[in-house]
């Protein structure tokens, strides 16, 4: 019953988005980068917003048109407040998205299907060609993460890396 009301809300909210091409806004353009302050303190599976004075550390992140991140592994302790800054080498946009790999599988598929769907949450980063950015996320949650970047093809292609928390 539970992943019917689920598939239910998502068809919904898909068809919301279909129905208003204003929402969408993926395409070419690179989202601003909110701070940290200005994001939504949401608990989600493997975390929580950041904020920048909890920094405990920098970890940069280049994106290439290879379809992939280096480095695609990365060790966090529980409870470290991470900043990750992107660069993408590449020559099409490229984005960091945080999350359980059910969730960004599922995303994923949304994706495919609506393409130029806006996203702006704080586990999520866009980067234009030859662009840079930033994401602060606070890991409270023990566990084997993934990010990916979800632009269609680009997860089908293997552009996902690993995030142990512990």
């Amino acid at each position: 019953m539970r992943s019917r009301r689920r598939f239910l809300a998502t068809s919904l909210a898909a068809g919301v988005l279909a129905a208003h091409r204003s929402a969408f806004a993926h395409g070419k353009a690179e989202h601003p980068h909110k701070a940290a302050s200005d994001a939504p303190k949401e608990q989600q599976e493997w975390g929580i917003a950041g904020d920048e004075r909890s920094v405990a550390r920098t970890i940069p992140i280049v994106m290439t048109d290879a379809m992939r991140f280096v480095p695609d592994r990365i060790a966090i302790r529980l409870g470290e407040t991470i900043r990750f800054t992107h660069e993408n080498r590449g020559t099409v946009m490229h984005e960091m998205v945080v999350g359980t790999p059910a969730t960004l599988a599922e995303h994923a598929e949304l994706m495919r299907r609506f393409p130029e769907m806006e996203h702006d949450e704080p586990w999520m980063a866009h980067v234009g060609p030859g662009g840079r950015g930033q994401m602060i996320w606070h890991f409270n949650r023990a566990g084997d993460f993934q990010f990916a970047c979800l632009i269609p093809g680009h997860f089908q292609a293997g552009m996902i890396g690993t995030i142990k928390v512990g």
